[in-house]
């Protein structure tokens, strides 16, 4: 299974150049689950070449407190030249297993599929849901457009993403903005034929500095790494030559909000910060707009029985980390979820990407466990 998942391609990108569909991939796990008793719905999005998966086994009624096996079907893109195989052929060497999503995060169906063979359909007291989204690399819309009245059947989830076998209850926020600056060009042997926009960005990044600045001092969260909120300006692009007064100025951040700061929040506090930032009279505009609709931070509580649960399967306590998941789209469904899976986040999103083959069999172990634990139980 891990060979024909990674040998289907389903790369995902902002660029429509190397978007790809995931509808192969998707009919691709149809065929598994239904040969071992699934029932599968196929739920297509905007976009007609891609789709999400929810594919349920055992006694599906509402408020059935089921579990959630989660993953997304789609993969970054890649740099052909910097791989030593080839990233569509599943390579095993030195106990790993190489190849383009092998560890972020296609193997997880494999293993998830696997997982679920171990028992028959008539020991499900609780229904148990394999469920595959589209774009979680690039733009988040099968997570988006997935339906209470879809999953309503569920109580707990686990998304499978690459934690190294620790259970993650916690992740910081993402999000992606640009602020590009207009003003007027002219010669540069005199000022007031133009208005400079790299002078105007220079102010409008002076702001994000103090407002950063503020963040970090009025939010904390020890259980990080990184404590404080962040805010990486990303890249600044503008003007064509030293003896013309630059007329358009465009710089990106990434800012990673804590657990308890509200994406939409802050985007307003971001406006009203930089609204007054430029004076009307320097000629100057500034336009302001998300790069995509950015994922919000996400928390399971300590005390949640799906955490207590997971920690004690596992033998490790809960942590949190500062890439971001799905997990917060399940979360605001009312939908327990914590984040485990095999592999290091560390392989993720670049060459010779791989899967330690030392976390393949505990894994599978550990999903047996909880599907006993919550499907099959009482």
């Amino acid at each position: 299974m891990m060979r024909a998942i990674i040998g289907t391609p389903s790369v995902s990108s902002t660029n429509p150049r190397y978007d790809q569909s995931n509808l192969p991939i998707i009919h691709l796990l149809t065929d598994w689950l239904e040969n071992i008793g699934f029932s599968v719905e196929v739920q297509p999005l905007v976009d007609p070449r891609k789709a999400n998966l929810i594919a349920t086994i055992g006694p599906v009624h509402p408020g059935a407190e089921g579990l959630i096996l989660s993953g997304h079907t789609d993969t970054v893109p890649f740099d052909q030249q910097q791989w030593q195989h080839d990233p569509f052929k599943l390579v095993e060497k030195d106990n790993k297993f190489f190849g383009l999503g092998s560890t972020d995060m296609k193997s997880f169906f494999a293993l998830a599929i696997d997982a679920a063979c171990k028992f028959k359909q008539a020991d499900f007291k609780r229904p148990l849901t394999i469920l595959a989204t589209a774009d979680e690399e690039s733009a988040m819309t099968g997570a988006q457009a997935l339906q209470k009245k879809q999953l309503q059947h569920a109580k707990y989830a686990i998304i499978g993403e690459p934690t190294n076998l620790t259970p993650i209850r916690m992740h910081k926020g993402v999000m992606m903005e640009s602020l590009t600056v207009t003003g007027h060009a002219g010669h540069s042997s005199n000022p007031n034929l133009g208005a400079s926009a790299t002078e105007g960005m220079h102010k409008v990044i002076n702001e994000l500095l103090r407002w950063r600045d503020e963040l970090q001092t009025k939010h904390q969260n020890p259980v990080f790494d990184v404590a404080s909120p962040t805010m990486n300006i990303g890249s600044i692009h503008g003007g064509d030559n030293p003896n013309r007064i630059c007329s358009h100025c465009e710089t990106q951040i990434d800012i990673r909000p804590l657990p308890g700061m509200n994406i939409n929040d802050l985007r307003a506090d971001l406006q009203k910060r930089l609204a007054n930032v430029l004076p009307e009279e320097s000629k100057l505009k500034l336009a302001y707009k998300p790069i995509f609709c950015g994922v919000p931070p996400f928390e399971t509580a300590v005390n949640a029985k799906l955490t207590r649960t997971i920690e004690q399967l596992i033998n490790k306590p809960s942590e949190a980390v500062a890439f971001g998941t799905e997990a917060p789209y399940l979360n605001n469904l009312g939908i327990e979820t914590i984040v485990i899976g095999p592999g290091s986040i560390d392989q993720a999103h670049q060459a010779n990407e791989f899967i330690s083959s030392a976390q393949i069999q505990p894994y599978s172990s550990f999903l047996q466990k909880i599907i006993k634990n919550i499907c099959l139980g009482r």
